[in-house]
């Protein structure tokens, strides 16, 4: 044990001495620490029986010596960083009997080497990127008499459920979660009579639960959870006597279930996971039972009341029952229920209307997360403990001022209070009173006076959105100091300021909304090109701004440039800590963003980055339209309608082949409409209220030298490029290519934004429409 220590703490050079010191038995701690790479002189220890790496930060390749250790028993190099191809030599380790290589940067074709290890009874081979993890490609597996336990997830793995396995018949623990398996649940995996833990969640697996899973009554673990499969719940389940956790969520799963089956059968049961099915529970318990729950699952189980079986329930970890028709006041009793060690509580999207008693204080002491977002709760706002994470109440019809105590949650990483009747004044330690604080949601209320303004150094804050509301003065230069600020909305105000080119300084910001307030004067052009280095998503309308458009801006605005995203992602943070209840799927905290264009209010669930935006109409804007703009490749959508903008459109535009909505209406702009590709797909409302303006879609035809001039500056242009199309649309009407995948993915989204109360289409927010 003192040289598995030194083995943890010293440097590599007491590493080197270690390994010449060919010790019989080294046992290497997991998680302590090591880092860089790991010695080729391993090969040298060639009596050792136990190497275990697991949980460090090891990288590069896994040195072939390894294979020299032939009296090895147990290998773990789990949660590494180690790369490259898995070293065959691990074949010649034919006395092992445990092997663990997940959570690596593996990557190759084939594994069929690790057939020859016989007496294995342990095989871990999670998350990693071989090739040849498909069905057809595994029947090494089947030499693998011996295994006890094997775990496949996270790897990708298609078609069907590999029936190499049924020649496992020692198998006691199958895991084969979030792969992409397809078809119906075998019927010879009911056969595996030994199994005792069974994970096939997250696939794409069809039909229904076999109906004879209930010979398998070793089951301890049953884990079906966020595929496709439909049809009722057989009643074979309620055989499974052993079994303590049970997930069936995010499925097809129809008809009528009665809550007595499982608790009258399943005396052992302790996790219960029915969430986002299409099932009705009936709640009303007949039978008298004892057992304890760490974690319920109830979302979208039409549910009208609070189950009375969790009146005696007080060890509960995470009880979910968002989506369902609960309605008017939470019932005395329920405020009892797992006071002390209720981490995750979701009541979000049912109709309740208040807490009995109108607590000012809410009861649960160890909550983490909190989401009653998504009903009718009336008040002031009830403040949870100070362990909460994250706690998320919009739209609601809360009344009355933030309280101060508000300020005691310590530990606080998202508070979302947007969409309610809250007054007052923003408490002025919102902008200081943690370090931990990322999320800040306050639109849609009436709060007033000014932004506060003492953001402080090392602030963790991504996201500010304070938009909608009555709030007055300048934005505070504090604001300077949140260098991870991601979004910021202040929208829809009565802010009074110029143009803050301050904030072009936060390395991260990538959404800037300042729309519908009284800012007003010339925007200056940067002095250095390196300001707002994220940009994508800018909106000044409906200020007063003057001058020209600052072009310098355009052209160095990197974020909008980019047209060749190889993959979609989001703009989101995650709702929990790093340690999270069994049974309890928090998912992600999505940014959300409301875009006028034409009249019309589109609201975004989701801000994908391919997602860009320049919305500058409604202000004073003089002078001509930039040719810098044109450096902006990337850019969907251009807006600089209802300014006094004059001159020709440039045809150098012609080359932004990714605008999908275009509005420069009501200007004073003239000459010829460019007749390239592009304004091909935008309608007369793009150019009306010009009265210059002549050529297609517009009816005034352009005489003869308004051609020439066209044609003398489109030969003079600078910019020239080929394009590809990607079709990728956001809700412009010209494109609709968001490719999603397929329909599980779809189905997965829709369970997401269920489970936490987001919503996935436009939907009117109690007539706080922006004008």
């Amino acid at each position: 044990m003192i040289m598995s220590v030194m083995f943890c703490c010293n440097s590599s050079k007491a590493l080197s001495l270690i390994i010449l010191l060919q010790v019989i038995l080294l046992l290497l701690r997991s998680g302590c620490g090591l880092q860089g790479t790991f010695p080729s002189s391993i090969g040298n220890l060639i009596n050792l029986l136990h190497l275990d790496i697991s949980y460090n930060n090891l990288k590069g390749t896994l040195s072939s010596s390894i294979g020299n250790l032939t009296e090895l028993l147990h290998l773990d190099i789990s949660y590494n960083n180690f790369k490259g191809t898995l070293s065959s030599s691990i074949g010649n380790l034919n006395k092992l009997l445990h092997l663990d290589i997940s959570f690596n940067s593996f990557e190759g074709e084939s594994l069929t080497f690790i057939g020859n290890l016989t007496q294995l009874s342990y095989l871990a081979i999670s998350n990693i990127s071989y090739f040849g993890l498909n069905p057809k490609s595994l029947s090494w597996i089947r030499s693998l008499e011996k295994l006890t336990h094997l775990d496949f997830s996270y790897n990708n793995i298609t078609g069907e459920i590999p029936s190499v396995f049924m020649n496992l018949t020692q198998l006691t623990i199958l895991y084969l979660l979030d792969n992409q398996l397809t078809g119906p649940i075998p019927s010879w995996l009911t056969n595996m009579n030994k199994l005792s833990y069974l994970s096939l969640g997250s696939n794409q697996l069809t039909g229904h639960i076999p109906l004879k899973i209930g010979n398998l009554t070793q089951l301890k673990y049953l884990s079906l959870g966020a595929n496709r499969l439909e049809g009722t719940i057989p009643s074979s389940i309620f055989e499974l006597k052993n079994l303590e956790r049970l997930y069936l969520f995010l499925n097809y799963l129809s008809g009528t279930v009665d809550l007595n089956m499982f608790l009258a059968n399943l005396k052992s049961l302790y996790v219960l996971i029915l969430s986002s099915n299409k099932l009705s529970l009936l709640t009303r318990t007949t039978v008298n039972t004892s057992q304890k729950f760490i974690a319920i699952g109830f979302s979208s189980c039409n549910l009208s009341e609070f189950p009375r079986f969790l009146h005696n329930q007080d060890q509960l970890r995470s009880l979910e029952l968002s989506f369902n028709k609960i309605a008017g006041q939470v019932p005395g009793w329920f405020l009892n229920v797992s006071t002390n060690s209720l981490e995750y509580l979701n009541l979000s999207s049912n109709l309740l209307t208040s807490f009995n008693q109108n607590l000012s204080i809410l009861p649960w002491v160890a909550v983490t997360i909190l989401d009653l977002r998504f009903n009718k709760l009336q008040g002031p706002l009830p403040v949870p403990s100070m362990s909460t994470y994250s706690y998320l109440v919009s739209d609601n019809q809360l009344i009355g001022e933030i309280s101060p105590k508000i300020c005691n949650l310590y530990g606080l990483h998202a508070l979302d209070l947007s969409y309610n009747n809250f007054t007052g004044m923003l408490p002025e330690c919102l902008g200081n009173f943690n370090y931990s604080l990322t999320i800040l949601k306050l639109q849609g209320n009436n709060f007033h006076g000014s932004i506060p303004q003492n953001f402080v150094n090392q602030s963790n804050l991504a996201m500010i959105d304070i938009s909608n509301n009555a709030l007055q003065g300048r934005i505070p230069q504090s604001l300077g100091n949140c260098l991870k600020l991601k979004f910021l909305n202040v929208g829809d105000n009565q802010i009074t300021d110029i143009f803050p080119s301050w904030l072009g300084n936060l390395p991260e910001l990538e959404v800037l909304i300042l729309k519908s307030n009284k800012f007003y004067g010339i925007i200056k052009e940067p002095k250095d090109g390196f300001e707002f280095p994220k940009l994508r998503i800018i909106d000044l309308s409906h200020n007063r701004f003057t001058g020209n458009l600052p072009s310098k801006y355009f052209q160095n605005w990197n974020a909008m440039k980019n047209t060749n995203a190889s993959k979609l992602v989001y703009l989101e943070d995650k709702l929990w800590p790093n340690v999270v209840p069994v049974g309890t799927f928090y998912g992600s905290f999505d940014y959300s963003l409301t875009l006028s264009n034409k009249g019309t209010h589109m609201e975004y669930q989701k801000l994908s980055n391919l997602m860009t935006a320049i919305i500058l109409s409604n202000n004073e804007f003089i002078g001509e339209i930039p040719t810098s703009i044109a450096n902006l490749k990337g850019l969907r959508t251009l807006n600089l309608s209802d300014n006094n903008l004059e001159g020709h459109i440039p045809s150098s535009l012609n080359n932004l082949i990714m605008l999908e909505s275009l509005d420069l209406s009501n200007n004073k702009l003239s000459g010829r409409i460019p007749q390239g590709t592009q304004f091909t797909t935008f309608n007369l409302s793009s150019f009306d209220g010009n009265p210059g303006l002549c050529g297609e879609p517009l009816l005034r035809k352009c005489e003869k030298s308004e051609n020439s001039q066209e044609e003398d500056l489109h030969s003079e242009s600078l910019f020239a490029f080929g394009w590809k199309i990607v079709l990728i649309g956001y809700a412009s009407g010209t494109i609709m290519g968001v490719v999603l995948g397929q329909i599980f993915s779809i189905r997965k989204q829709e369970w997401l934004a269920k489970t936490f109360g987001l919503q996935l289409k436009s939907f009117e927010r109690k007539g706080r429409d922006s004008n």
